[in-house]
């Protein structure tokens, strides 16, 4: 335990060197000059994050010697990129916290079993409350979806420190655009509802039935329609709806390790592509397809983007069916159908939803899609929507809240450091052209969010980035959308549904792996079709 709180507090300390480092200059190591010379646009180059222009550095050639000279205008990039790689290097070690958690765990309990000459349990002093709360600390940071919250807390010291508390609350109410993390909150509640997950099995199931509804058959109806109807019904509605029948019709069957990793490598990736047919449903190209930014119609989504998907979908969809075809034979043959009449649980039962209730939910969704950038309409109308379940409860599940806010809690962390990132992700996206540019877009991709890699790319004087750059960024962000849990949006909405399948949560390094091939594959049609 001590060595565990310890190395937490190694690695705060260590984010905050260079903070201490460049202490003494607390506005920077160079001169901003602004043609205005007024007050207000002083203060406009002092904000956090700095404006790209502010730092004058056209003039400068090759991207190391932007860097540079950014640094020394802004000395507090490095501290912020630095914090943020420390929290993605704690994704990649979450799973160790875990285990350490369940191995805490289990020594508290073997502890609270032992027996002492009287029969009576021996706890030892107060050693069962310090065990079990360093077990649930443990937990907590091996919970990816509190990984970004956490070292927001690092960041939100460093920036006290380095220039005052009012920075930071300007920052995180005025810079940071909370609208996605909030929409993904509602609309993955609203696609977990027992009517809208009745409703697309049961449309599924039709599909599934032309194979005689097997494991293979379902297995390839949900990784197949599943992410194309993102493309509809916005791409987190589509993982949490997919994620939800993969885990009754798949993983509830117990399948080989390997081929868990693989299905779910595949879900991430398709899911991430599976948005491209329309100009609203995924977020890297909701970032860009308004009107003012680079105008993407929904036939120009479809045209450019949206049939290279759905045949780069097949193609790998069939490729890991021939791979693990004698897998399916292995799995527990338990699968869950409509014929089921004894469900273990109250929210497994099979009752029919009345047509009306199932109608309902669908406005609700439609009326978040149709307002997904106002928050104050959507989130209103998921008020609504409460009292209404709460009216309707004989015909609902439980709503449960809890996954939901988590992966909102995650994805506003990412926002909040993804913010601080513009300085020297532009620069290298700028310095690209068309197949470099789609490769780097599609590494960077892995360890940033994908929709902020073609936000930052329309910061990108337009000048420079042409038509062919637009698509090559755009392309590369939905292909590298499954390699990370935080490479795209709705991931973590569909690990938090299938993380207890896997012994110890998924890992990070599984998930890359599987989802590898399928991301070549989506790379090659985006680049040749």
């Amino acid at each position: 335990m001590k060595k565990f709180i310890s190395l937490v507090l190694l690695l705060s300390v260590f984010s905050m060197i260079p903070v201490a480092l460049f202490a003494g200059n607390p506005h920077g190591g160079g001169e901003v000059h602004t043609e205005a010379g007024t007050t207000e646009a002083i203060d406009h180059c002092n904000a956090l994050p700095k404006p790209l222009a502010c730092y004058n550095d056209k003039h400068i050639e090759g991207v190391g010697g932007k860097l540079k000279h950014r640094i020394g205008v802004e000395p507090f990039n490095l501290v912020a990129s630095i914090i943020f790689l420390l929290a993605i290097m704690h994704t990649f070690v979450a799973t160790k916290f875990t285990a350490l958690a369940h191995r805490l765990e289990h020594n508290f309990r073997a502890k609270l079993e032992k027996k002492d000459l009287s029969g009576r349990q021996a706890y030892h002093g107060d050693i069962r409350d310090e065990v079990h709360f360093g077990a649930e600390i443990a937990h907590f940071f091996g919970e990816v979806e509190a990984i970004f919250g956490l070292w927001v807390i690092v960041l939100a010291s460093a920036v006290v420190y380095y220039f005052d508390y009012h920075t930071i609350v300007e920052y995180i109410s005025h810079s940071v655009n909370f609208t996605e993390p909030m929409f993904v909150v509602v609309i993955m509640t609203l696609s977990a509802t027992r009517p809208i997950i009745r409703l697309s099995e049961q449309a599924l199931a039709q599909v599934a039935r032309l194979g005689k509804s097997t494991h293979a058959a379902w297995w390839f109806t949900i990784l197949t329609v599943g992410p194309i109807l993102g493309s509809f019904i916005t791409e987190p509605a589509a993982m949490t709806i997919s994620a939800l029948l993969l885990a009754r019709q798949f993983y509830h069957c117990k399948p080989a390790p390997l081929f868990a990793y693989a299905t779910i490598g595949l879900l991430f990736v398709n899911i991430s592509v599976g948005g491209t047919l329309s100009n609203f449903a995924a977020p890297p190209v909701l970032m860009v397809a308004g009107p003012e930014r680079w105008n993407w119609s929904f036939n120009f989504m479809f045209v450019s983007f949206g049939w290279k998907a759905v045949i780069g979908i097949f193609i790998a969809n069939i490729l890991y069916l021939v791979a693990f075809m004698k897998e399916f034979a292995k799995m527990d043959p338990k699968i869950q159908h409509d014929n089921i009449t004894e469900p273990i649980h109250w929210d497994e039962r099979v009752e029919k939803v009345p047509v009306w209730i199932t109608l309902v939910h669908l406005i609700f969704i439609a009326w978040t899609v149709f307002t997904a950038h106002h928050p104050a309409l959507f989130i209103g109308g998921f008020l609504f929507y409460l009292g209404f379940a709460d009216a309707t409860a004989h015909h609902q599940n439980r709503t449960n809240l809890k996954p939901a806010l988590l992966v909102g809690f995650f994805l506003a962390g990412l926002v909040i450091h993804g913010g601080l990132q513009s300085w020297w992700i532009a620069p290298v996206l700028a310095s690209l052209s068309e197949v470099p540019l789609m490769i780097g877009a599609t590494i960077l991709t892995a360890f940033n969010d994908n929709a902020a890699i073609t936000y930052l790319a329309t910061l990108v004087p337009a000048e420079v980035f042409t038509d062919s750059l637009k698509y090559a960024v755009v392309a590369g962000a939905v292909t590298g959308g499954g390699l990370t849990v935080i490479a795209n949006a709705p991931n973590p909405a569909g690990r938090s549904i299938l993380n207890d399948y896997f012994e110890n949560g998924v890992s990070p390094a599984g998930l890359a792996a599987a989802a590898f091939i399928p991301t070549v594959i989506m790379g090659l049609c985006f680049m040749l079709l």
